[in-house]
Parts: structure tokens; sequence; C-alpha cells
């Protein structure tokens, strides 16, 4: 008797302790799927879905607000996607925000994430709808991957034919840096040209101070003077038309603001005159 009743005791600790688990379960799966507390919902439409399923989470501002409730066909190219999502976050999501599928992680499951709106003021409905973003296929990333290292291997075959043309050719430039002699035929070569410049640059400076062409050299600074003075000049006048037509708009401003004063007095006198009649 005693057995029966251990036993009977153990069986009812093990079926209380199994109801209150799965109770909690039950807690904690549908507050995390929204099936408790005041929700609303909205949709997207897609052209690729990417993977996404039911049940997966809905993200605003990096926070978990909502999950995917159902995915649907509507034609080859088009997917309607509706999200339940928490109440309190409503207020926050606008006509303007936008709907894009990535991933969490790596090689994680896929995430719907709205991006808030920038221009419009106005809080999305119950029901309503906010415009997709498509996002970027790994197949896509995987072709533009392979384009860049194509590339890659194209330059390096041409930078092996460039070395080998260098070390093994016979042209000007790969003289230049094999042999020791055309080097310094070319490093004497731009020396002799810095000096003929600097010789050519000494001569000027000795033609303007030669009588015979030092009028020609005054000439030319006068002339380059004037010109400069004819620019401050024009500069001048511009400036000066400017201040003189917003001084005639200022004033023409302040004729009509006397205008309409007088004509709102006129009309109040009219007014009360009309009255008294």
């Amino acid at each position: 008797m005693e057995k029966q009743s251990e036993y009977t005791w153990k069986l009812g600790m093990f079926v209380t302790i199994g109801l209150v688990l799965f109770v909690m379960a039950v807690y904690f799966i549908g507050k995390q799927k929204n099936l408790f507390g005041s929700t609303f919902h909205i949709t997207s439409q897609f052209k690729n879905v990417s993977g996404l399923e039911v049940g997966n989470n809905v993200r605003f501002s990096g926070i978990n607000v909502g999950t995917v409730e159902e995915i649907k066909l509507i034609n080859d190219s088009s997917v309607v996607v509706r999200l339940v999502m928490k109440d309190n976050v409503q207020e926050f999501i606008k006509t303007d925000a936008r709907a894009s599928i990535g991933s969490d992680g790596l090689m994680g499951d896929k995430v719907l994430t709205i991006s808030p709106g920038t221009k419009s003021q106005k809080v999305i409905e119950n029901n309503g709808q906010i415009a997709s973003v498509d996002g970027i296929e790994m197949q896509d990333l995987m072709k533009s991957v392979k384009k860049s290292v194509d590339n890659v291997g194209v330059i390096s075959d041409e930078l092996a034919i460039f070395s080998h043309s260098m070390n093994n050719g016979n042209g000007a430039l790969a003289r230049l840096v094999r042999d020791d002699k055309m080097a310094n035929s070319v490093s004497n070569t731009l020396s002799n040209l810095e000096s003929g410049t600097k010789g050519f640059s000494d001569n000027m400076e000795a033609a303007k101070s030669n009588f015979l062409l030092r009028g020609y050299y005054k000439k030319k600074e006068k002339q380059k003077a004037k010109k400069a003075e004819e620019l401050k000049e024009k500069k001048e006048e511009q400036q000066e038309k400017a201040a003189k037509e917003k001084e005639q708009k200022e004033k023409d401003l302040k004729e009509q603001k006397e205008k309409e004063e007088k004509q709102k007095q006129e009309d109040a006198k009219k007014a009360e005159k009309d009255k008294k009649n």
C-alpha cells in the first residue's frame, strides 16, 4: 500500500512538472510569435523572397518587432508577404518605410528588415502596405566575385608578360632599366635640359634690362596693369549696379506696402460709412 502511494505521488509530481513546463513553453513561444498581446498587420510585395519562411523574425532598427505570418504567391513575378507586428511599434513605422530581406548572420535564417521612412510623417495603418527593396542574391554576389577574380588573373598575366619583356627585351625602356650607360646618358640629357632652361630664364631677365627691349617689356607691363584696372572698375560697377537694384527693390516694396495699407484704411472708412447709412 505504501509503495502504491509513493508511486502515485511521484506520478503526480511528474505530471505537474510536465504541465508547468508545457505552459511555460507555450507562453514563451507565443510571446516570441506575437500570439499574445495587441498586434497589427502590414504587407509588402516582393519579386523574390530569397528563402524567407513563415515564422521568420521581422526587425525594425535592429529590434525584433514581429514575425512573418503568411507568404502568398500572386504570380510568377510577385509574392506578397504578410507580417504580424507588435502594436507598440506602429507609431514609428511611416507609410514610406521599406522592407528588405537579409540573413541573420552569414549562414543564419532569413530576416525581414523594415527601414524607417525619411519624408512621410503619416503612420502606417493596420493592413497597410509598404514598399520593398530587392536584396542581393548570393548567386549575383558570386558572379561579381568571379568577375573580379578573372580580372585579377588577366592583370597578373599582363604583368608577367611586361616583366618578361623588361628583362629580356631590346626596347628603349628595357635597355634603360638594364643598361647603366644608357641610364647615365638619359640622366646627363636631363641635366643639360635643366641647365638650358635655367640659362634661357637668365637670358630673358637680361633682355628685360636691355635698353633696346626695355620699352617693349614696360609696354607689356602697362597693358597688364591697365587690364587689371579695367577688371577692377568693371567689378565695382557691377557691385554698384547690384546695390542700386537692391535699393530700388526695397523702395518699391515699401511703396507697395504703403499703398496696400492706404487701401486698407480707405476700405475700412468706406465700410464704416456704409454701415452708418
